[in-house]
C-alpha cells in the first residue's frame, strides 16, 4: 500500500510538471496526500491553466508576508559620562589625538578622535565629554580605539557634546521613552545598528543633543553641544 501510494505521489508530481510545460493536465490531489511527504504543496485542483498551476506554485510564496526589518532605537546605544584624564597628538596621524578617558571603568578607555582641526592638546584634559562605549577595539593608525567621542558637527564646525554639571562619570545617558538595554560591542558591528541609529541624532535649536527630538539626560539634566552648535549632526 505504501508503494502504491508512492507512486501516485509520484505520479501527481509529474502531472504537476506536466501542467508546467503543456498547461493541458487537470487532477486533484487529496488531502491527506501531504502527511507523506511526497509533495510540498497543498491539496488543490489543477486546471488545464498554465496561469493557475504557476499561480498555486507560488501562492505559498506569495501568502507569506516578508518579516519586517529590525527596528533599531537609540537605546542600543550604551553612552557614558566620561572626563578626559589624558591627551596627546597621534605620532602619526596628523588629524587624531589620542585619549584616556575615565568612564567609570577599572581602566581609562583609551580613544583616538579626528579633532586636532578643532581642538588643542592643552583644551582636552580635563574635558567632560560623552562617551558611546558598546564599540569594539579597533585599530586607528595603529592606535587602539575603545569607544568615540560624541560630537556635534555642521558645516565647518565641531564641538564636543558635554554632559552637565553634577552627572556622575560613567552614568550612562538615557533617552525617554527608549529605555531598552544596550547591545553587544558584535551587535553593534554585526547589525549595522549605527546605519540605523545615527541619522536620528541632532542638536535641536538650542543645541541639546537628541534622538528623534527628545533629548540626552542625565540624573543631573540634559547635555548640550559644548558652545551651543544646533541643528547640527551628532555622531
Amino acid at each position: 500500500e505504501l508503494l502504491q501510494e508512492k507512486d501516485m505521489m509520484m505520479m501527481l508530481r509529474q502531472l504537476m510538471l506536466l501542467t508546467l510545460s503543456t498547461g493541458v493536465a487537470s487532477f486533484v490531489v487529496p488531502q491527506n496526500a501531504l502527511a507523506r511527504g511526497f509533495i510540498s504543496a497543498t491539496p488543490f485542483t489543477a486546471r488545464s491553466s498554465l496561469a493557475d498551476t504557476k499561480r498555486y506554485l507560488s501562492a505559498e510564496a506569495e501568502t507569506k508576508e516578508a518579516p519586517a526589518p529590525p527596528e533599531f532605537n537609540v537605546d542600543k546605544l550604551d553612552i557614558r559620562v566620561g572626563c578626559i584624564t589624558k591627551a596627546w597628538t597621534h605620532p602619526e596621524a596628523d588629524k587624531l589625538f589620542c585619549e584616556e578617558i575615565d568612564i567609570g571603568e577599572e581602566e581609562p578607555r583609551q580613544i583616538a578622535s579626528g579633532l586636532r582641526a578643532y581642538y588643542k592638546e592643552e583644551d582636552l584634559v580635563g574635558q567632560r565629554v560623552l562617551v558611546l562605549a558598546n564599540l569594539k577595539t579597533r585599530k586607528m593608525v595603529g592606535f587602539p580605539s575603545h569607544g568615540m567621542v560624541m560630537c556635534a558637527s555642521k558645516d565647518d564646525k565641531v564641538e564636543f557634546i558635554v554632559p552637565p554639571e553634577g552627572a556622575e562619570i560613567g552614568e550612562r545617558v538615557s533617552v525617554e521613552g527608549y529605555d531598552g538595554e544596550p547591545a553587544t560591542e558584535n551587535q553593534i558591528i554585526k547589525k549595522k545598528m549605527l546605519n540605523a541609529i545615527f541619522p536620528d541624532l541632532a542638536t535641536n535649536d538650542e543645541g541639546v543633543p537628541c534622538y528623534k527630538g527628545t533629548p540626552f539626560n542625565t540624573s543631573a539634566g540634559v547635555c548640550k553641544a559644548q558652545n551651543d552648535l544646533a541643528n547640527a549632526e551628532v555622531a
